[in-house]
């Protein structure tokens, strides 16, 4: 049995106690161990939820960061008061690329405030551009290098390089894939590097088929033209079977309306507090 629980997220679980923030993080436990990945916006919010449900942050075995964006690092420094000493990470290699958000002018510093050298005396740093297994069944998706499809782009997100500003690459940008026994459940941080792009690159790279798909998709900004054109891939992609989707973060509520009224039953909130579990 493998059990997801949805730590941060933008929304919380109605009537509940816990706290919502722009941010994601999931506990993923399975028979073999427990993965974090990522770790939201703030520790208080981190550590609030987790109290809450009753996770326990000293328990997990290894860590996973989707990308370097403070609303999935933001935790990150104080979840390591709680972790396992030396526990691994696992993430891109450009992780500590300095990013910003450019507006009107003035940039802003939004990638991991951690260096390189800081975090490596809390944690072995497992970098790689490869799909890593980090439990038995539970994979980075590895760097998503084919993007002919549209990515989950902000025209404000840049990094500096000869002192100029180019567009952010999100090379960091992975996820993660769930072998189970009835197929693949993909657990997605942001998508920078686009939805389709990011299941396509799976279905290179792993043979079964999808089983559901959870977190962030970044279609929060994407043009009405742009859903249409997504839901139509995904309905080829997957032969007119679908698997379930659970849309959170970056997702947006016009897309999520969308998904829901193309997919119907297939399409679930995931706010904090979600649990879903496969065998």
């Amino acid at each position: 049995m493998i059990s997801i629980r949805c730590i941060v997220d933008n929304t919380a679980q109605r009537r509940s106690t816990l706290w919502g923030e722009h941010g994601v993080s999931f506990a993923i436990e399975t028979p073999e161990g427990q993965v974090l990945f990522d770790t939201g916006q703030s520790g208080e919010v981190l550590l609030h939820n987790a109290a809450q449900l009753d996770v326990h942050l000293d328990q997990f075995d290894a860590l996973a960061i989707s990308h370097a964006h403070y609303d999935h690092t933001g935790g990150l420094e104080r979840f390591l008061t709680f972790a396992k000493p030396g526990i691994p990470l696992y993430a891109n290699s450009s992780l500590f690329q300095k990013r910003f958000s450019k507006k009107e002018g003035r940039a802003r510093s939004i990638g991991l405030k951690l260096s390189q050298a800081q975090l490596s005396q809390c944690v072995d740093l497992r970098m790689r551009a490869e799909p890593a297994e980090i439990l038995p069944g539970v994979w980075t998706t590895g760097e998503i290098t084919e993007r002919s499809e549209f990515e989950g782009r902000s025209l404000h997100h840049f990094i500096p390089e000869n002192r100029e500003w180019l567009p952010d690459p999100y090379q960091d940008d992975l996820s993660l894939v769930l072998e189970t026994r009835d197929g693949l459940v993909v657990v997605c941080g942001c998508c920078h590097a686009g939805l389709l792009n990011t299941l396509s690159h799976i279905r290179r790279k792993f043979t079964k088929n999808f089983l559901a798909i959870i977190g962030g998709t970044h279609l929060a900004s994407a043009s009405n033209e742009t859903l249409v054109h997504a839901i139509a891939l995904l309905r080829e992609i997957f032969a007119g079977r679908v698997p379930v989707l659970y849309p959170n973060h970056c997702t947006g509520e016009r897309a999520y309306f969308a998904l829901a009224q193309a997919f119907g039953d297939q399409v679930g909130p995931c706010p904090a507090g979600t649990v879903l579990s496969f065998e």
